[in-house]
């Protein structure tokens, strides 16, 4: 466990909303829980509320592991190799004093080029200077095998007595040097070591690859289709990496005799189904992990169902938790909400949508339907490609969601967006399409 500083305590807190009230005969119940981290180093320890726990700041207690693509594909054009070396120097630049770090080359192996020998350096003005020496020397040339260069990132961070572990990967092309199944062995491998952020540079890259990569260790996927954004991009990940105070978070749901988690997914501020991620925390209690927190706040969607009741009856239909699992077993509660079922004759209480529940509802689903009308798109379904993406148009204009209404005009001329009317573009940029597809699970928050 990290060393808490006493003068930085960000704090927690667990917002439920949902409508309560099912009909006679109702079972599942829906509710937006809203996760808000708030005041590492600006608040005292002082809680203001029941529902609002205080933990101490990990500060520096981390270590980031670079991982750069140098397979030979980086060579072309230059401009890839050049913009990756100057993006990870930034990086470097923007690692606070006294946290570890490493460099690693990727290619059909994975090398150490700073500090090596199985190390980590800690950050100051020296190992700073002598990472971005290191980072000179990288030149393009081999294979790629993903999987490798995540396990040595694991071992490399595991050597550190820290409680933030966090990788960022450039990669430019398919993992072509191992199969799937050894890339999922090594993401099964890290998941819940450390968390793992993946960009794409070019447009010769795997969507999926680089969101599952992503997805697996519970970090962000974008595309940087032009390397002379990279540099940017990297120091904002760096940035916000070394703004994770506190590790291991776990959502854990609590539920009565009879009661059933049906899903949980994160719906803010990207969609991830967490479902198949739970582990069992106790008599009918079970942990969904969360990764790493800073000052942020997310959205979870859970979705209960209850035993029948007659009316007039209410229950608790599930606790959720905030928790930080320790090592003897037991958990730190840092914040909770309930989830409540009450049965009504009342048709207009008992049938309203919660604003939340249907904002988050039409939030999948838009990222659901991207997904896709791209996938009919790319087999030749000309009709289901119009249909789906057209529904995504809909959808979109109709949360607000500016930013995916904006890269789905790339790809369909749209007619009408609030009856989701729209027509396939005859020629699409690839780096359009791409990055529609690596960004269609980014949702905007409910209009409160």
């Amino acid at each position: 466990m990290a060393n808490f500083s006493k003068s930085q305590r960000p704090q927690f807190a667990v917002d439920v909303y949902q409508n309560e009230f099912l009909p006679e005969g109702g079972r599942d119940v829906n509710a937006i829980v809203t996760v808000t981290s708030t005041g590492g180093g600006t608040v005292g320890g002082a809680v203001s509320a029941p529902h609002l726990y205080s933990v101490a700041s990990a500060g520096t207690d981390a270590a980031v592991a670079l991982m750069v693509d140098c397979s030979g594909s980086m060579d072309y054009p230059p401009t890839k190799m050049r913009g990756a070396r100057e993006a990870s120097a930034a990086a470097i630049d923007a690692l606070r004093d006294g946290v570890h770090f490493a460099v690693i080359a990727g290619t059909h192996v994975a090398k150490e080029i700073y500090p090596g020998n199985g190390r980590l350096a800690v950050a100051d003005t020296t190992t700073r200077g002598q990472a971005k020496q290191a980072l000179r020397k990288l030149s393009a040339g081999g294979g790629t095998a993903i999987g490798t260069w995540l396990k040595l990132a694991d071992r490399l961070l595991a050597s550190a007595d820290v409680s933030i572990r966090h990788g960022i990967l450039l990669t430019d092309g398919r993992n072509e040097h191992e199969s799937p199944e050894d890339l999922r062995t090594a993401l099964d491998a890290c998941a819940g070591r450390f968390t793992c952020d993946a960009r794409g540079v070019g447009t010769d890259w795997e969507v999926k690859e680089v969101t599952g990569i992503a997805s697996g260790l519970l970090g962000t996927a974008d595309i940087v289709a032009d390397p002379a954004h990279l540099a940017e991009d990297f120091t904002q990940m760096m940035e916000t990496a070394m703004g994770k105070e506190i590790a291991d978070v776990a959502l854990r749901l609590w539920t009565p005799l009879g009661s059933e988690i049906k899903f949980v997914k994160q719906v803010a501020p990207t969609v991830e189904e967490l479902t198949e991620r739970r582990t069992e925390a106790g008599p009918r209690a079970g942990d969904y992990p969360t990764g790493s927190w800073g000052d942020e706040s997310r959205d979870y969607h859970v979705c209960v169902r209850v035993p029948e009741a007659d009316l007039g009856q209410e229950m608790l239909a599930a606790r959720v938790s905030l928790v930080i699992p320790q090592p003897d077993g037991s958990a730190q509660t840092l914040s909770q909400g309930l989830v409540r079922a009450v049965w009504t004759d009342d048709m207009v209480a008992s049938t309203s949508i919660n604003p939340q529940v249907a904002h988050y509802t039409g939030q999948a689903e838009l990222a659901q339907v991207i997904q896709q009308g791209l996938d009919a798109r790319k087999s030749g379904d000309a009709d289901g490609a119009t249909a789906k993406l057209g529904r995504a148009v809909q959808l979109a204009a109709l949360s607000g969601n500016a930013d995916t209404a904006k890269l789905l005009s790339k790809v369909v001329d749209v007619v009408d967006a609030a009856e989701g009317t729209v027509r396939l573009k005859a020629k699409v940029a690839e780096a359009d399409e791409m990055t529609l597809e690596t960004r269609s699970t980014k949702t905007v928050r409910v209009k409160k």
